[in-house]
């Protein structure tokens, strides 16, 4: 498998791309709707909201929680988490600027 020559693009591309890739799961996805609509921290709930195993939705927890979206304090024998509100302004902004830099065609058209 080919390098993927990180060095050629600049810092904001390269955690743009890392972000957008845990973005990649449709449970990631589900685990983050969940998060923002309980708007507090939660522990065992994704199982049943989710309907995955606890295995999976520990794996999801965690690829979330290493790129800094959700994260967990520990409560007694379990983790509670939610979204970490400063990362989750940041990679707002990291998208914001991208989708930013499109400047809608006249008719519609730029082809």
């Amino acid at each position: 498998m080919g390098l993927s020559k990180t060095e050629l693009f600049s810092p904001d591309q390269n955690e743009l791309a890392r972000v957008a890739k845990a973005f990649a799961h449709p449970a990631r996805i589900a685990i983050l709707q969940y998060l923002l609509k309980s708007n507090s921290c939660i522990n065992g709930t994704l199982v049943q909201e989710l309907g995955l195993a606890q295995a999976t939705i520990s794996q999801h927890l965690r690829e979330l929680k290493e790129i800094g979206l959700i994260k967990g304090t520990i409560e007694g024998a379990s983790v509670s988490y939610c979204i970490d509100s400063h990362n989750w302004d940041n990679v707002k902004s990291l998208f914001n600027e991208l989708f930013d830099q499109f400047d809608s065609c006249e008719g519609g058209n730029c082809c």
